[in-house]
């Protein structure tokens, strides 16, 4: 793989404005209109990726209509290849333009959440029709592909001056902790790739939703950034009847959107979720003596939230934050920065499932190797 000096580039999501008469942006400050147009150009003459911010997490860019751009997404990540990307555009009229026949219609069950959510963190299934430009890498050769444009201005601005429908997962090291700050992408991809746009810390913290119409009862395939309550909320009737998938598919199952295979979203040290655990201090205090841990052996962190209370022979706390769209923010950040401090060990509350708990948990089942789940004789579950 070729080697970079990876650049940090400077913009300012204030500084970028869109208006319904145009889909190009209005941008105010030259550096960042500048450095915008690097990342364009990098996008549109060669097939390197590139790092670029968004409201959930941080991206890692590449054209979705070319294989050699694909290919260097899945290369700087080390991803596996049957695991599907999201495509990434600025406006209806460039999915239109660039992905679609001329004579298809978006599915109306669509049309309330697009028109409520886009630009927004939701993804929706479309199908791949005969002639795509889409690249087949993108959609690990499945007939659907995801797309969603995001409420970013540097992203959003990105994808309208290239004029490049981009695919784009998270701008991470495969299975580590989605980045929601550039110095995150720059710790985990220094070298792999060319640049990375800095427009500061993301919003929302955890990726998109995903849901698929095309099915009945549609279905939620990825819980994110759009909750199930807004869905059922402002999709319309058909929505109200939304299922859930399987949070984790096998092996050898394919799968039409990112997350649901393989581990994701783990830091270095082992992680361990508490559930139904109140204040904490008795599930964790019987957790360390049962596996003889403490300072003396491993440097533990604490990642708490709602409910638990100081642990004193923790030496490393955190605060998530007590409201859902705070801890849903917090979470990678977080996990990121008690790792760095080399800890052997991080504790972390969980939350309900309603609301953003339903996206932070996913997240956290999937980084814990191991839950203690308070409401279950001896404590641990997996």
């Amino acid at each position: 793989m070729s080697s970079f000096t990876t650049r940090i580039l400077n913009v300012r999501p204030e500084s970028i404005a869109f208006n319904s008469d145009n889909n190009l942006p209005i941008i105010s400050d030259q550096e960042t209109k500048d450095n915008l147009d690097i990342a364009a150009n990098e996008l549109t003459t060669t097939n390197n990726a590139i790092g670029f911010p968004t409201e959930t997490v941080y991206g890692l860019a590449g054209s979705a209509l070319s294989d050699e751009s694909v290919r260097s997404i899945y290369r700087a990540k080390n991803r596996p290849a049957d695991n599907p990307l999201i495509v990434h555009i600025s406006s209806i009229d460039q999915l239109k333009r660039k992905l679609l026949p001329s004579d298809y219609e978006i599915p109306e069950i669509y049309k309330p959440l697009i028109e409520k959510f886009w630009p927004g963190p939701l993804t929706i299934l479309l199908p791949i029709h005969p002639n795509s430009p889409i690249s087949s890498l993108v959609t690990a050769n499945q007939d659907t592909f995801a797309v969603r444009m995001p409420s970013h201005p540097v992203a959003r601005a990105l994808i309208a001056i290239s004029d490049t429908p981009i695919a784009a997962p998270s701008a991470n090291a495969s299975t580590r902790p989605s980045p929601t700050l550039a110095q995150h992408v720059y710790n985990d991809l220094q070298g792999r790739i060319p640049l990375i746009l800095d427009g500061g810390a993301c919003d929302v913290g955890v990726e998109s939703s995903v849901v698929d119409g095309l099915v009945d009862p549609p279905m939620l395939l990825r819980p994110g950034g759009v909750s199930v309550e807004e869905i059922k909320q402002f999709g319309g009737e058909k929505w109200k009847n939304i299922v859930l998938a399987k949070k984790t598919a096998g092996k050898l199952e394919a799968v039409r959107t990112p997350g649901m295979k393989y581990r994701h979203y783990s830091p270095n040290a082992k992680v361990v979720l508490f559930t139904n655990c109140k204040d904490g201090i008795n599930e964790i205090d019987q957790y360390l003596k049962k596996n003889d841990i403490g300072p003396q052996n491993k440097k533990i962190a604490l990642l708490k939230s709602r409910h638990f209370a100081s642990q004193p022979q923790i030496e490393i706390e955190r605060d998530l934050g007590s409201s859902g769209s705070d801890i849903s923010r917090n979470l990678f950040r977080l996990l990121r920065e008690v790792d760095e401090l080399n800890v052997d060990l991080i504790l972390v509350e969980g939350i309900d499932e309603s609301d953003e708990g339903l996206a932070v948990m996913n997240r956290l089942s999937k980084a814990a190797l191991e839950i203690v789940d308070g409401n279950v004789t001896n404590g641990v579950i997996a």
